[in-house]
């Protein structure tokens, strides 16, 4: 069974740095052709995709946040991590971690999300 569970602290002062963590079990990040994703979801708005890290460690980003959006792995921990810098209020949002199955691309597993506010 996979699993994927997020962490990250909940709360951000505005310009620092946010970091979440995912730790993923029952599967492997090396495995072709998964995407591991991560997706929020701000208070009252719609799921936004941020970005992903493939099975190769190829990464892709929103256009938009990808000025301040960095995905990296650790394989050995079976781990992933979205750093987003000069946070925002507007940062605030449920975070979800996500797998993408690259030959249906479909979402199949998510984590169950966490909150973080960006607030002084």
């Amino acid at each position: 069974q996979v699993q994927l569970q997020e962490s990250a602290p909940g709360l951000v002062k505005p310009s620092e740095t946010l970091s979440l963590t995912c730790s993923v079990s029952g599967a492997s990040l090396t495995t072709k052709y998964y995407f591991w994703s991560w997706v929020r979801q701000p208070p009252g708005g719609g799921l936004e995709w941020m970005g992903a890290i493939d099975y190769s460690g190829s990464t892709y980003y929103r256009p938009a946040l990808n000025d301040r959006t960095s995905i990296f792995r650790d394989t050995s921990t079976q781990q992933f991590t979205l750093q987003l810098t000069s946070a925002t209020p507007e940062d605030t949002a449920v975070y979800y971690c996500a797998r993408v199955d690259g030959s249906s691309w479909s979402f199949d597993y998510w984590g169950q999300g966490t909150q973080v506010t960006v607030s002084s």
